[in-house]
């Protein structure tokens, strides 16, 4: 693919060069810096290199944007539940079990290869390179709904978003014993555990992230619960460390919570090796539409399958 060119005129405001160009182009605004530092941008046919430059109203501009470097990752033809397209984002239906970017030990067989593979000429270049936009991730052995961005502008609204915690994520989880009161608040700052760099732990004396989660119980189970936890900020492996943290670990979690011993024969006779988390719900503001989008996502098949058994 050869590079590109885009021309137009600069909105009808006074405004820096870098966010006139980005209004107007529908580049974000670090592409544009980016390539004003390349000398890739023109103004009434003068070469700029301020982003920080005045612009004024109608000015008429030329960016040239260079064809995107492809991806490292290797596209894969991976079966994918797409629940939402257009050009500029999508929203998947991830699997439990599915990686979701590539990493030593998992350099294949991901999301994004599968993303790369499904999106193969719709991605405009995020950053330069031709890849999906990460924007947050859901653990391998996690199930439900994920939003990546196909380009700049999605990327860098959808970040925004979740920087701002105005995202909407609702999870189900099946956790051990009846957690009392049935509703709460659960606030504790998350940091990487001291004994295990592999955990994350509720972090004390000002370290970590601050993190909140609000849970309610949807259904008294036999010697457990299933829970649903909404976010109202989103950190590694948080649903699983709260509930952890007041005496209720999601069932099967083999790295926070130990099962119940009178639930483990269960758990073995229906082969359920993962922590019992689904993301169910992702409402958020599309970053170019402006809409409103909230989704929905059913319980997985095996997850549901763990549920109607413990109602018995």
């Amino acid at each position: 693919m050869n590079e590109t060119t885009i021309t137009g005129f600069t909105g009808p405001d006074d405004a820096r060069l870098d966010k006139a160009l980005a209004d107007a182009s529908g580049l974000s605004r670090e592409r544009v810096k980016a390539l004003i530092s390349q000398g890739r941008v023109t103004i009434s046919g003068a070469l700029v290199s301020q982003p920080s430059l005045k612009i004024l109203p109608g000015s008429p501009f030329a960016i040239t944007v260079p064809a995107a470097a492809p991806a490292e990752a290797e596209a894969q033809d991976i079966p994918l539940s797409i629940v939402f397209e257009d050009e500029h984002l999508i929203v998947v239906d991830k699997p439990a079990g599915l990686v979701v970017h590539p990493a030593a030990g998992n350099l294949d067989g991901t999301l994004v290869n599968a993303l790369l593979h499904h999106c193969r000429g719709q991605l405009s270049g995020i950053g330069g390179v031709a890849r999906p936009g990460i924007v947050h991730r859901i653990d391998k052995d996690t199930s439900g709904l994920l939003v990546v961005a196909k380009t700049d502008r999605a990327h860098e609204g959808l970040a925004a978003q979740f920087a701002e915690h105005s995202i909407a994520r609702s999870y189900r989880a099946v956790v051990a014993g009846q957690p009392r009161p049935a509703s709460g608040r659960i606030e504790g700052a998350i940091a990487r555990s001291s004994a295990n760099r592999k955990k994350m732990a509720i972090a004390a004396d000002g370290r970590g992230k601050h993190a909140v989660t609000y849970y309610k119980v949807l259904e008294p189970l036999k010697s457990a619960s299933l829970v649903e936890c909404r976010l109202e900020t989103g950190r590694t492996h948080q649903v699983r460390v709260h509930m952890s943290s007041i005496g209720h670990p999601l069932l099967g979690d083999p790295v926070y919570g130990r099962t119940p011993s009178s639930l483990r024969p269960l758990l073995d006779r229906l082969g359920f090796r993962r922590q019992a988390l689904h993301a169910a719900e992702l409402g958020f503001v599309h970053p170019v539409t402006r809409e409103t989008v909230h989704f929905r996502s059913v319980i997985s098949e095996d997850m549901m399958t763990l549920i109607k058994e413990l109602r018995h």
